[in-house]
């Protein structure tokens, strides 16, 4: 029998991966002012003492104004790294690669957590820098139209945007981080630049199809000229929004930031309307695979498969069937932290477990070997009786 893909070492660029299980990046909205906590730290290193590959932290903001809430993560300022490097340094030390995503919220900024609401804000004495933290869009276009209306930004202030994103690649490499993704998806800034709902710009930035991508394609640019050449480089995508931006349009971009530097497309979809998006079919398990697939094949680039996939044997089959080149689970992960661990046992990959820390492997391993018969679960029928 073959050995599974899925736990075979990948290696991009300078960077080898244990294996193609990537914790794809999850908001956890508990920052302080920016700065990374405890939660983060347990957080990610629960990842990546589960067995993954590559663990990547969550959305982590260019600069103040792009924050969704009172509780994202930034790397706008120097004093943001040593808080990111103490979680990257962990993540390592567990054998996965660190990987950091930077985004901006655009016009999806200011806003309460998902769980209070994920209402606009209101103004209160408790935020100091309200003023500061002011909603930006390419368009002052705001939906749904009872939220508030962004303010259209300038050309000069996207020029510092772009910037923005090259120090806060800068910053990413200094705190050690293997791996880098820009997020383009999901409604957020870089997908309101794509989409012609949200970009009604009528200068370089908006308009054709080539001017609503610029923006992306400079900060790809800006973010490349401050990443190592040796690292990789992902770039999140919603391959299909339902407001005007579709999958040819992402197969070109692709294409066109395959030779600026991106490594992986990160195939996601929906955010601008609302999510998901069921282009594909129903929402059903790897309903967003069809995505990856298309990108794959169409721009000859490497891509990322995402959503619904929560079995061993059905990521094994996207790698085998070639429809991605990695396979990045979020909730399901949520739901058992030590996925890789259990799906490299179900595949028979990992006789040793190799995968988890010396503290884990050496109990488990024991225990496989001495209990033949021993299938490890929540639920047995019978055995409750």
């Amino acid at each position: 029998m073959a050995a599974p893909l899925l736990f075979t070492p990948m290696t991009l660029r300078e960077v080898t991966l244990r294996n193609r299980v990537v914790v794809a990046p999850m908001h956890q909205y508990a920052a302080v002012k920016g700065f990374a906590t405890d939660w983060h730290l347990m957080n990610a290193g629960r990842y990546a003492a589960g067995g993954a590959g590559l663990v990547f932290m969550e959305s982590t903001k260019v600069e103040r104004r792009g924050c969704g809430t009172l509780g994202d993560l930034g790397i706008w300022d120097d004093a943001h790294i040593p808080g990111l490097a103490r979680c990257a340094a962990f993540i390592r030390a567990q054998g996965a690669a660190a990987g950091l995503q930077l985004g901006h919220s655009g016009r999806k900024a200011r806003r309460f957590r998902p769980w209070e609401g994920g209402a606009p804000l209101e103004r209160t004495p408790e935020i100091e820098d309200w003023e500061a933290w002011e909603l930006v869009a390419p368009s002052a276009v705001n939906f749904p139209e009872t939220d508030p209306v962004p303010r259209a930004l300038t050309r000069d202030e996207v020029r510092a945007l772009v910037e923005r994103w090259g120090q806060a690649a800068r910053r990413a490499d200094e705190a050690g981080f293997d791996a880098l993704e820009i997020h383009g998806a999901h409604g957020y800034l870089i997908h309101e630049f794509l989409s012609p709902f949200s970009n009604l710009r009528n200068d370089e930035y908006g308009g054709s199809e080539l001017n609503r991508m610029r923006f992306c394609i400079e900060v790809v640019e800006s973010v490349r000229a401050h990443w190592p050449a040796r690292k990789p480089l992902f770039l999140r995508l919603s391959v299909e929004d339902d407001a005007g931006w579709d999958a040819d349009q992402s197969a070109r971009l692709a294409a066109i930031v395959k030779g600026k530097g991106v490594d992986v497309i990160d195939c996601s979809s929906g955010g601008m309307k609302g999510a998901p998006v069921v282009g594909t079919g129903p929402v059903t398990y790897s309903y967003q695979v069809p995505y990856a697939a298309k990108i794959r094949r169409e721009a000859g680039i490497m891509t990322m498969a995402v959503g619904l996939i929560v079995h061993a044997d059905q990521a094994e089959g996207i790698l085998r069937r070639g429809e991605a080149d990695l396979v990045a689970l979020a909730r399901e992960l949520l739901y058992n932290p030590h996925w890789p661990m259990d799906a490299a046992q179900k595949l028979g990959a990992d006789p040793r477990f190799a995968l988890v820390p010396p503290a884990q492997a050496y109990w488990l391993e024991k225990r496989a070997r001495q209990v033949k018969e021993l299938v490890p679960s929540t639920w047995r029928e019978g055995l409750g009786a």
